[in-house]
């Protein structure tokens, strides 16, 4: 098919029933935060902030990671399908300045982090001394702690925004200038992303569960951010062809974009039963009292979090025709993303409220007010951001291979 048929110019249009839809998710959501605050559960409140302000940054980060994979690997079938992408990653700044937010409050508030942030605990002469938080404070300690946040997370935001605005130089300038920025900062960027993702999700969500520790748990994090990313780029393209827009993606980059979301699944369980397999044969109780606890007042969470990741994916994505089905791949990405939530919900509210719903947590109008609500932010946010620019680089040197792809 020539390159003729289709308008390279095109932009996408964020008005009408999507715009206000997203518009009453944000308000929705922001009613949730209210309520839970008025209604005195606030540590609540703040853990679903920070599940969801985690995942929002973690979508977005990934889908930087994306298009630095996609430029070293000089890889052409994704040219066409960039701006989704850029769209995301440029909404990373804004995502990150909430999830600083939060927890910076949470830590100010004491509703967060109290395992290892709380008056006495590194004091030897305090009733609240705890020698084994005493030995991990020179890590986790807030100053540092926050540092390695605020270092971590503006470095990934500056290569978002840089490569974003790469990319729209080449649209302007054409020539390979901007193609060998992105190549060279891509290279960098994968080293740096690589070596601090697992730290930063020891950070964040691992430290909420001060005593215990995984060294695995950074890895899963990191395929849990990065499926999740690869399920939004899927959605997002998916609409979009059903909007009418990018008519040049065709069903090979569907298949492309199932198989990294099927292999990243299989991947995500294959680091998800090795850290639980070492813990439940290592039988050591400061290990096993992680399970423990999602067996005990979590359990439907626990089974229902690796039917939607592992058993959703593996049986819908396994068959080739599935993989390129637009009905097929967007309800697998659907139920990936939604599973992911089930994910994070598991790895936060058990560290924060040992003994479920005995004393404060649950499932009820504050998480689902508050996810509402970031999918709102979410879409606004980065729907907006791809209405700026036309939704094809014509400029980029692998675009008709792109336009011509086919498996």
């Amino acid at each position: 098919m020539g390159t003729h048929h289709y308008n390279l110019a095109e932009q996408f249009e964020f008005t009408g029933k999507v715009r206000n839809l997203s518009i009453i998710g944000i308000v929705i959501g922001l009613a949730a935060i209210g309520y839970g605050f008025a209604s005195g559960a606030s540590e609540r409140t703040f853990a679903n902030l920070l599940l969801m302000a985690y995942y929002f940054a973690c979508v977005c980060m990934s889908a930087a990671f994306f298009l630095a994979v996609q430029f070293v690997a000089q890889a052409g079938w994704s040219a066409s399908i960039l701006r989704v992408p850029q769209a995301m990653a440029k909404t990373l700044p804004f995502a990150v300045i909430i999830l600083l937010l939060v927890i910076g409050l949470g830590l100010y508030s004491h509703n967060l982090y109290h395992h290892w942030h709380a008056e006495g605990l590194i004091d030897p002469n305090s009733p609240n001394y705890d020698s084994l938080i005493a030995g991990k404070s020179v890590f986790l300690n807030v100053p540092f702690f926050m540092t390695r946040q605020v270092v971590f997370l503006g470095i990934y935001s500056i290569f978002a925004y840089s490569v974003a605005k790469w990319s729209y130089n080449e649209d302007l300038n054409g020539g390979l200038e901007s193609y060998r920025k992105s190549f060279k900062n891509s290279c960098i960027f994968l080293v740096i992303y690589g070596f601090t993702t697992p730290i930063f999700a020891f950070d964040t969500i691992m430290s909420l569960e001060a005593h215990w520790f995984s060294t695995m748990f950074g890895w899963y994090n990191f395929a849990a951010m990065w499926v999740s990313s690869l399920a939004a780029i899927a959605v997002i393209l998916i609409l979009l062809r059903k909007a009418g827009y990018m008519s040049w993606v065709n069903n090979s980059h569907l298949h492309n974009l199932g198989q990294l979301i099927f292999g990243f699944s299989i991947f995500w369980t294959y680091v998800w039963f090795a850290q639980f397999l070492l813990i439940y044969y290592a039988n050591m109780s400061e290990e096993t009292v992680y399970f423990y606890k999602r067996f005990e007042s979590y359990e439907f969470w626990f089974y229902l979090n690796l039917a939607m990741n592992f058993l959703a994916p593996l049986l819908l994505l396994m068959d080739r025709d599935n993989k390129r089905s637009e009905k097929m791949l967007l309800f697998v990405s659907i139920v990936v993303l939604c599973g992911h939530w089930v994910d994070y919900y598991q790895m936060i509210m058990p560290g924060i409220f040992e003994h479920g719903t005995k004393d404060g947590s649950g499932f009820g109008v504050i998480e689902i007010g508050v996810a509402l609500g970031f999918l709102g932010l979410f879409t606004f946010t980065v729907l907006n951001a791809l209405s700026k620019k036309a939704l094809a680089p014509k400029n980029h040197p692998f675009l008709q291979e792109s336009l011509h792809h086919h498996l």
